[in-house]
């Protein structure tokens, strides 16, 4: 075999190329020169085209997913009550519930899909619930949807989607954020797509949309009005952000097809290191592969095998989802009155893969090569 030629693979590539930034740079001086910079026509159409694309009829488009979250909570009414969140998210999920004056009750998640473990969820429930945030990790779907919603059904609480990573994804065909009662997503820049900063709630109740539109601009009754009727605050998207945001939702379906082919090539890679096991999906889930995680057996320390496959390869992994589970977060620990054995395996175990439209065949394969060689390297050293 020939010897492998060293690359440098970058876990991500950002940046707006021609002929989006063309087309970009011309809306935001239209904007510019019209003199509305906020709330206006670009936001507004923002809103329309993104809640078509997930198919629900209201969307407020934010500052920042986690606006996002803290207002759906506040509009569901959390104050001094219990709401249910996996522990495997980010920081932003369970201080959104936190800022609106809930109570986070911390659930633990299956190692292998990153998800929320449906069985620790009617385990951890209790009278004092009023509802459950489930969080589609790195872009797929929770697994265990369908029950999640009848429990929710069946115990009156509500359901609010954390589809910070889950933009274009779906389960038996049904598109992540038109799942529960409410959703967020976020448009941060490493997101699959972005508005720079800057996020959105959608729903299919015409009462949460309305009282999102009132919390976002310091909880003014109307954006003429100086009558305060909420204690909101400044979550609005500019409409610079909202050119940004349209453009970028334009390219998605392209991207997240491309995302998807990089994905396969990832996985028949994979079905010859067999010691790293992808996140597992259902067959009838679609994922937009925002992350590609793989689990690693427990005798491969992350850290040594992310510094190998770097300073041996010149390979640089994705970000995990995540490092550490909230519940072992110092801000968290007066919320931490379990074990989450699954959430604690799977945020200890696993890497990203580098995963980005413009990731070229070539370089996957190569990803692929550097996977091997340090698997076949860490066998050989911990079997002696």
């Amino acid at each position: 075999m020939s010897k492998v030629i060293r690359r440098n693979i970058p876990s991500m590539r950002l940046g707006i190329k021609p002929p989006e930034l063309d087309e970009v740079l011309h809306d935001m001086g239209t904007v510019l020169q019209s003199g509305q910079l906020t709330l206006g026509s670009q936001g507004k159409s923002f809103e329309e085209e993104f809640a078509s694309y997930v198919g629900v009829p209201f969307a407020c488009a934010l500052n920042s997913g986690t606006s996002a979250l803290e207002i759906a909570l506040r509009a569901f009414g959390v104050t001094g009550k219990q709401v249910l969140v996996p522990t495997n998210t980010f920081f932003a999920t369970v201080a959104a519930v936190i800022h609106a004056g809930g109570i986070p009750k911390l659930v633990d998640s299956d190692p292998y899909t990153l998800n929320m473990d449906y069985k620790s969820l009617v385990k951890r429930w209790s009278p004092e619930c009023t509802g459950v945030i489930v969080v589609h990790i790195g872009g797929a779907v929770v697994p265990c949807i369908e029950d999640v919603q009848k429990f929710c059904r069946e115990k009156g609480m509500f359901l609010l989607e954390d589809a910070a990573h889950a933009h274009g994804s779906s389960l038996k065909g049904k598109s992540a954020g038109s799942l529960g009662d409410a959703a967020t997503f976020s448009f941060y820049p490493t997101k699959v797509m972005t508005s720079g900063e800057g996020g959105m709630l959608v729903t299919h109740d015409e009462n949460i949309y309305r009282e999102a539109v009132i919390y976002r601009d310091q909880g003014k009754e109307s954006f003429v009005s100086n009558f305060h009727i909420r204690l909101g605050y400044n979550w609005r998207m500019s409409e610079i952000h909202a050119v940004l945001g349209r453009s970028q939702l334009k390219r998605l379906p392209a991207n997240i097809v491309r995302r998807r082919e990089i994905a396969q090539w990832y996985g028949s890679i994979l079905k010859d290191i067999p010691e790293l096991i992808p996140q597992r999906l259902t067959p009838d889930s679609l994922s937009n592969y925002y992350k590609y995680p793989v689990l690693l057996p427990k005798e491969f320390p992350r850290d040594e095998f992310k510094q190998r496959i770097k300073s041996e390869w010149g390979v640089s992994l994705s970000g995990e989802v995540y490092v550490l589970p909230c519940h072992k977060q110092p801000i968290f620990k007066d919320y931490a009155d379990s074990s989450f054995p699954g959430a604690d395996l799977g945020c200890a175990q696993h890497v990203c893969l580098p995963l980005y439209p413009d990731l070229t065949k070539e370089e996957v394969e190569y990803v692929g090569e550097a996977l091997k060689a340090v698997v076949n390297s860490l066998k050989k050293e911990k079997s002696h």
